[in-house]
Formats: structure tokens, C-alpha cells, sequence
């Protein structure tokens, strides 16, 4: 039965929303906020990345939350928490946090991989990072926040319980019900139960697998799936994870280790995780591996090849490898590589190419549809009920999920009895406190994508021409103008992804010219003398005239220069 809340002044309100992470899967960034409408405190939770979506963000490395809203809100903003170090929850924190300038709270392992991750800055960055125990509570400014192990795919995740005057939320972070999860402690059955018997008010889950039916296997099934293959195995064995799991990475070592191997790391980013780890108590200080400038010294049956690029990363080392482009590694005919991953929904063709080259050069590929070789670290939906029994919330909203992943796991919640669920989206200012749960306003939200060394937003207008480049092409003129501001005809024209000619063989730069002549000749003599009348009509006549034997209309750039007296 719900805990009665406790006396609180008038106008004051529980608020939830989400400036990425719902909607979608990645990018996840929550805002929690208490107080009267006008002076909210606020708590942030998770501050991530996602990944491009191929031709339609062209050159873009990565994206991350436009935080708009809450920079201008940031006098109030209490702190920021890091449920673990996945870099879809923690991946935007040194770019974004400049702009927040707020406490950073994390468990051990995400704190070291956060500190890890700031030494590509050469230092010129200083964190405020507070460290915090697995279990502990705490408060940031008005709230009072409880970590609560759960199980997942990489150490350190951690549910948070945020305890207010107006009841408590439980935001459930990226969670599994796994008994044997090989690395850290299982999913925290007890504490949710406490919890759920002490009455919550609303819980903001997870919704990865609501489509998926049944349990997720056990990190133990894999490991031992992993050690009879590799165990079975002729020659070189590689095996494609991701990089952050480091029970993957420790039951592929002691697999290894067991058949008389030696592990070879191939990528940045592993390495990277492997320090963390054995610094952190997560693997052994004595782990053993090889760089991968020792690949070539040992002989096929005595390697085992961990590598980075599971999910077709074009620079990472299982792409590289595939391309027979890498310096050091090089698969032949009959080595076996795993891919003891599975292909996030978007990354189907990119991970299809670099299966195809492997195949080419000879190499047999495993993947999760062929053996037990992955596990989720998401609960499935007999996961899901299971939490909603030991939670018991009066609120439901799930988070973490595309439009369908929402829509299922809000009517398995309605099924599992919550009495109010609400179905959102990034922006939706959620009250949940007091009275019935309702959307009350909405805030602007938005995408930041890093574009080389710049910030830049998602509509600016280089990458909105990138996209244009790809479809259409681009055609330039250069025009003179004299001193009295005519303009001569003889354009210098420039075409790039724009066809030669036209159906009939005419040329499209005679085409194209045509169209300059035409123009300017329609333009009456005492209005020549206007720049930008003459730019604009340039550009359009051009675009014009290329869409009517073409079909499509390409970027014009207009060029004007003074000639010289």
C-alpha cells in the first residue's frame, strides 16, 4: 500500500521529463524536479550519448542531448548521477558538462572510467566528481537518493531510489534479473521489495526488451557456451565484444586460459576498460593479456583475439581486420571469429559488410543466432512483471525504448496492475505529485552532433546540406561584376554529383549556362546593379533548370566578385 506522503507547502511539485532517452534507444538524459513551478530544484540523471544513423547524418561522429532547457535552469540544478558507464548514460558528460557546471555522482568503477576517459584532454578539464559507495545513500540537495544494485552488462549499475516530501520514484537505470551474473552482485531482489512494501509513487523503467518474451539467459550460460567453442576450435579464435562488459571479457580469458591460449587485445577502447577493471577490483591485478603488436609472434592455435567493433564502428579493430587493413592483426582461412554481441537495430548492414569481408578472407563467423553467445543485459518482458510485483509502483512510465518498445511495455504495465502508466516523450514535463499523474508542459529538446571538433545543432545548416550533397550534388557559378555593378554572362561554372548531361547527351554546364544568360538578360539594366537580386535569381534559375532534365534539384552556390578597374 502506497506510504502517505508527508505534509508539504502549498504549490509544491514532483516533475519528471527526459531530454533524451525516451523515444529512442541511447542519448538518455532525465531530469527530476521538486518545488513550486516557478523555483524547481533539479536532479539530472545520466548524461549520454548515441551514435549517427548513417546517410542521414553525414560526417557526424556522434550525438548528444541539446540541454537548452536546463541550462537555463542551472542556478537550480542540484547535481548530476551516473547510474554506470555506458557511454549511451555517460558519454556526453565532458563536452556538456562545461555548460552545467554541477557535482558529478558515481559509483567506483564509473567514476574511473569517467577520469579514464578525461586524460584524452590532456588534462584541460577538471571534474568535480564525488565518488559514492555501491548501496549508499545519500542527498543532493533536496533529494534523498538511494543506489540500488541491479544486475547488467557492465560493473556498477545501479538503480536509484529518490525519496521526496511528495513520495519516492524509482528510476531503474539499464537492469536484468541475472542469479549468476559472473561480475558484480545480482539484481538486489530484497532492497526492491523493501521499497516496493515502503510504497512507491512511480517508477521509470527500462523498456529495451519489452517486445521480447521469456528471460534473458545468464552471463554464467554464455561463459561456459564460449569456453566449449573456443575449446573446439583449430586455429586463431576472435571474438567481437563490447568493449564495456567485463564479464564478457573475463570468461573469454578464462576460456583461454583453460585450453592453454593467450589473449591478444585489439582496440583502444578495451584496453581502456581492462585498466579500469583491474584497477577497480573487477578483474585481477595479475590479468594477463598481449598487446596486439605480439598477434604475429604467436601461432593459430595458441591465440585468442579479443577486438573492439561489434556493432560495424568503420574505425574500430574488427572492421580494420576484416578490410585486411589492420597493422598488426590479420585473419586467414579457418580462423573462427565470434561476434558475442548483438547487432543494435540500425547497424544490421554496416555489421552484415564486415561479416561478408570476414567470410571472404576465409574466416567461419559465430554469431548469437548461430550459439549461445551473447546475453542481453535488458529485461525481457517475464523480467519486467516480476519487477513491477516487487515494486508495486502507483505510477509507471517507461523510458529507454523506441516508440514500440513504449507502447508494449505500458500495456504490460496496465496488465501488471499500475494504476496510472503514461506513455512520453523527450520533453514531456510529467507531474507526478501531487494529484494524478499528467503531462503539464512540455520543454525544448533537441540534438547537439559533434561534427569533427564542433558542437553544432542537428538542423544547422552543414549537415542539412551534407544530406542535400548526397542526394543531389551541388552546382557553382562564379559571375564578375564590373565597376558599375553589370554583370557579365561568362559564368565559370562548377558541377560535383550532378549528371554530365541530360538524357539527350546535352551538357548539363550548357544547360546550366543557358539558364545564367537567360536570366540576367530578364533582369531589367538599373536592377542588375543589386547583388543579391542577381545571387538569388541566379541560384534559383539554376536549380530550376537542372531539376527539368534531371528529375532532382541540386544545391546552387552563386559566387560574386568585382572585377579589378
Amino acid at each position: 500500500m502506497m506510504a502517505k506522503a508527508r505534509y508539504t507547502p502549498a504549490g509544491d511539485e514532483l516533475v519528471f521529463m527526459a531530454l533524451g532517452g525516451i523515444g529512442e534507444i541511447g542519448m538518455n538524459c532525465y531530469l527530476y524536479g521538486l518545488g513550486p513551478a516557478d523555483a524547481r530544484q533539479w536532479l539530472m540523471i545520466d548524461l549520454g550519448i548515441t551514435f549517427p544513423e548513417g546517410e542521414n547524418d553525414p560526417g557526424i561522429d556522434v550525438i548528444l542531448p541539446d540541454l537548452r532547457f536546463i541550462e537555463e535552469e542551472r542556478a537550480n540544478l542540484a547535481g548530476l548521477l551516473l547510474t554506470h558507464a555506458h557511454e549511451d548514460h555517460l558519454g556526453a558528460v565532458i563536452e556538456l558538462w562545461p555548460r552545467l557546471k554541477v557535482p558529478i555522482y558515481a559509483t567506483p568503477f564509473t567514476a574511473a572510467m569517467l577520469k579514464s576517459k578525461l586524460a584524452d584532454f590532456g588534462g584541460k578539464l577538471q571534474l568535480p566528481i564525488e565518488e559514492v559507495p555501491l548501496d549508499s545513500r545519500f542527498k543532493v540537495g533536496p533529494f534523498d537518493l538511494e543506489l540500488i544494485s541491479v544486475a547488467h552488462s557492465i560493473p556498477e549499475p545501479n538503480a536509484v531510489a529518490i525519496r521526496t516530501d511528495l513520495g519516492t520514484v524509482l528510476h531503474t537505470g539499464d537492469w536484468k534479473i541475472d542469479a549468476t551474473p559472473t561480475v558484480g552482485p545480482p539484481t538486489d531482489e530484497a532492497g526492491l521489495r523493501q521499497l516496493g512494501a515502503d510504497g512507491v509513487l512511480a517508477m521509470i523503467c527500462d523498456s529495451t526488451n519489452a517486445l521480447r518474451e521469456g528471460r534473458s539467459p545468464s552471463e554464467t550460460d554464455v561463459a561456459k557456451s564460449l569456453a566449449g567453442i573456443i575449446r573446439g576450435a583449430k586455429r586463431r579464435v576472435a571474438v567481437t565484444i563490447f568493449a564495456s562488459n567485463v564479464a564478457r571479457i573475463k570468461a573469454v580469458a578464462e576460456a583461454a586460459k583453460a585450453v592453454g591460449r593467450h589473449v591478444v587485445v585489439a582496440g583502444r577502447a578495451m584496453h581502456r576498460i581492462i585498466a579500469v577493471a583491474m584497477e577497480t577490483g573487477y578483474l585481477p591485478a595479475g590479468f594477463k593479456y598481449h598487446d596486439q603488436r605480439h598477434f604475429s609472434y604467436l601461432e593459430p592455435h595458441e591465440v585468442v583475439l579479443l577486438c573492439t567493433g561489434s556493432q560495424g564502428e568503420p574505425r574500430a579493430a574488427v572492421a580494420r581486420i576484416a578490410e585486411d587493413q589492420h597493422p598488426e592483426v590479420q585473419l586467414d582461412k579457418g580462423d573462427l571469429v565470434i561476434f558475442s554481441s548483438r547487432t543494435i537495430p540500425g547497424n544490421e548492414r554496416t555489421v552484415g559488410r564486415i561479416q561478408n569481408r570476414l567470410i571472404d578472407l576465409g574466416c567461419e563467423i559465430v554469431t548469437d543466432g548461430d550459439a549461445l553467445v551473447h546475453v542481453t543485459g535488458h529485461p525481457r518482458r517475464e523480467e519486467l512483471k516480476e519487477m513491477y510485483g516487487w515494486v508495486k509502483p502507483r505510477i509507471a512510465i517507461p523510458m529507454h525504448g523506441e516508440a514500440r518498445h513504449l507502447s508494449e511495455h505500458a500495456k504490460l504495465a496496465r496488465a501488471a496492475g499500475v494504476q496510472e502508466v503514461l506513455n512520453v516523450r523527450n520533453g514531456d514535463m510529467v507531474r507526478l505529485a501531487p494529484g494524478a499523474a499528467e503531462i503539464v508542459d512540455e520543454a525544448p529538446v533537441g540534438r547537439l552532433f559533434r561534427d569533427g571538433q564542433l558542437l553544432v545543432p542537428s538542423d544547422d545548416g552543414p549537415v542539412r546540406e551534407r544530406r542535400s550533397l548526397a542526394f543531389a550534388g551541388v552546382v557553382i557559378v562564379a559571375l564578375v561584376r564590373s565597376g558599375r555593378g553589370e554583370v557579365a554572362a561568362d559564368a565559370e561554372i562548377a558541377l560535383d554529383g550532378v549528371p554530365a548531361a541530360d538524357a539527350q547527351g546535352r551538357p548539363m554546364v550548357d544547360i546550366v549556362r543557358e539558364a545564367i544568360e537567360g536570366t540576367i538578360a530578364s533582369i531589367p539594366r538599373d536592377r542588375r546593379r543589386d547583388g543579391e537580386l542577381v545571387r538569388e535569381a541566379v541560384r534559383r534559375a539554376v536549380r530550376s533548370a537542372v531539376e527539368d532534365v534531371w528529375g532532382k534539384r541540386p544545391i546552387a552556390k552563386v559566387l560574386l566578385t568585382r572585377a579589378p578597374r
